[in-house]
């Protein structure tokens, strides 16, 4: 959390690896991006400024994760799996 906040304020680009189908809710200010009038976000009882290059990025190694429909409102999923009937295409 630490990294993520440093990361936060300077605008540098986070990437979190093999994610599960569960995100921890400390991670919620940041996918929802509760930036208030100040240009801050809290995170528990930190308030950090947020810089505009910020970019935070989530990988998972599942095969077919099943993120509940409350996740996927708050971020954006792309599907990187290659098939053999789409290589064929």
């Amino acid at each position: 959390m630490r990294n993520l906040e440093i990361s936060l304020q300077f605008g540098k680009w986070v990437l979190v690896q093999n994610m599960s189908e569960e995100i921890d809710p400390a991670l919620e200010p940041i996918l929802l991006k509760q930036i208030d009038k100040s240009g801050s976000v809290r995170m528990g009882d930190k308030v950090i400024p947020w810089n505009k290059d910020f970019k935070f990025f989530m990988t998972t190694n599942l095969p077919n994760p099943s993120y509940s429909p409350e996740t996927q409102v708050k971020v954006t999923i792309l599907n990187f799996a290659i098939t053999p009937a789409g290589l064929e295409e």
